[in-house]
């Protein structure tokens, strides 16, 4: 069943996609993650918030991740196959595609505000990818 149409604010009630393109809206909640369960070929249409470094570190093994960047300076911090690149995006519009498999965290500049559009089926959460090394700076 389609949702309700709205309006509808994202940051407080997320899409849920399926690969069929049908989609079902749910709230934000604490237990919001818990609650998706396994989020079988399910994409994930949210607005975050942030002015603090990212506290861990993700992975979805399952297909790219689409950021796009709606206000504020961050550096998106990719971890692949050994390789760390930082891609700083600072101006709203640009986004960012992190690549299936890619670990990513974000190292704000500002207060900042992404979209994401998250493949979230099997998504890994780490204080630190499993095969991280701290680069030289």
């Amino acid at each position: 069943m389609s949702p309700q149409p709205g309006p509808h604010s994202l940051n407080q009630v997320r899409y849920i996609m399926g690969a069929d393109g049908s989609g079902t809206t749910k709230p934000d909640s604490p237990t919001f993650y818990q609650e998706l369960g396994q989020f079988t070929h399910q994409s994930l249409i949210s607005e975050f918030s942030f002015d603090q470094p990212w506290p861990t570190w993700e992975m979805h093994p399952n297909g790219d991740e689409f950021v796009y960047l709606l206000a504020g300076d961050t550096d998106m911090v990719l971890w692949q196959a050994g390789v760390e690149r930082v891609v700083r995006i600072n101006t709203p519009g640009e986004y960012v595609v992190v690549p299936k498999g890619a670990w990513h965290t974000a190292r704000p500049h500002s207060a900042t505000s992404m979209l994401f559009v998250t493949p979230g089926e099997g998504t890994l959460n780490a204080e630190v990818p499993p095969d991280w090394t701290a680069p030289d700076r």
